[in-house]
């Protein structure tokens, strides 16, 4: 039986919610020529804190690619 990917989860970390919108858009722009779908994606904005003061925030882009 030949193997085959179906399905993919990719989390990438960046900076500021804009470049979350944009890192989404590119994965969506890209999805037709590259020949996979995109089942799911979010983008969930985290802090870090030390003693109680934010230190660094960020956000997680999730995004899940399907292939049929």
């Amino acid at each position: 039986m030949e193997e085959m990917l179906i399905k993919q989860t990719d989390e990438i970390m960046v900076s500021t919610e804009e470049e979350a919108a944009a890192l989404i858009q590119s994965f969506k722009d890209k999805a037709g020529s590259e020949g996979y779908e995109i089942a799911n994606y979010s983008s969930t904005h985290k802090e870090k804190k030390s003693k109680g003061e934010v230190v660094d925030e960020y956000y997680i882009v999730k995004i899940t690619k399907k292939w049929c």
